[in-house]
């Protein structure tokens, strides 16, 4: 989606000819397999450690952090391969969208019209509040994992980043839409 609005908007002219079905099916792939890839590391690095038997894990789904909490391995190599894991599936995204979204803002701050100014920020402004609430919560459970073992915090973290954030998108994208505004801006009325 960064590279979406990059070329929306750093190349709205050529955002048809860039944007075709063969870099749309490659950047589909790309995600499939990095997803792929990430998922086959989380099991070769929790297979390599030892278990105690008969644990039961507080958690609703077996979360990596959760799972190398558990190992009676060394503590130092689980901080080791948890900041790994974060590094993997956290940093190089997020370091992609933030280098996408400086080249949309410095395209945006060259814009003269202060009207199409506000349009391209709130169009671009719903997205990245999506992301940040994703990867920031994402973040935040692999990072507080490592420096204190908290399983309740653990678990409202990581019930934000897989069911409240998908569930919000629907809310966040509609925002641009003019009556969704217009009926937000009644109800805080009434309720005010």
């Amino acid at each position: 989606m960064a590279y979406n609005w990059f070329v929306a908007i750093c190349y709205p002219l050529h955002y048809s000819i860039i944007m075709n079905l063969q870099l749309c099916a490659l950047l589909v792939l790309v995600s499939f397999l990095f997803s792929l890839l990430d998922s086959q590391v989380h099991n070769l690095i929790v297979l390599q450690f030892s278990y105690f038997e008969n644990i039961e894990i507080s958690n609703f789904f077996c979360d990596p952090s959760e799972l190398l909490s558990l190992g009676c391995s060394e503590a130092f190599i689980i901080n080791i391969t948890m900041y790994f894991i974060v590094d993997i599936s956290g940093f190089l995204p997020i370091s992609g969208i933030f280098f996408s979204y400086f080249k949309i803002v410095s395209s945006i701050l060259r814009i003269l019209s202060t009207g199409r100014k506000l349009k391209a920020f709130l169009t671009c402004g719903s997205y990245l509040s999506n992301v940040c609430l994703f990867y920031g919560t994402c973040l935040g459970v692999y990072l507080s994992s490592a420096v204190s073992h908290s399983p309740r915090k653990g678990v409202v973290a990581s019930i934000r980043y897989t069911v409240v954030t998908p569930m919000l998108n629907p809310f966040i994208y509609s925002l641009r839409n003019r009556d969704i505004k217009s009926a937000l801006r009644k109800i805080l009325r009434r309720t005010l």
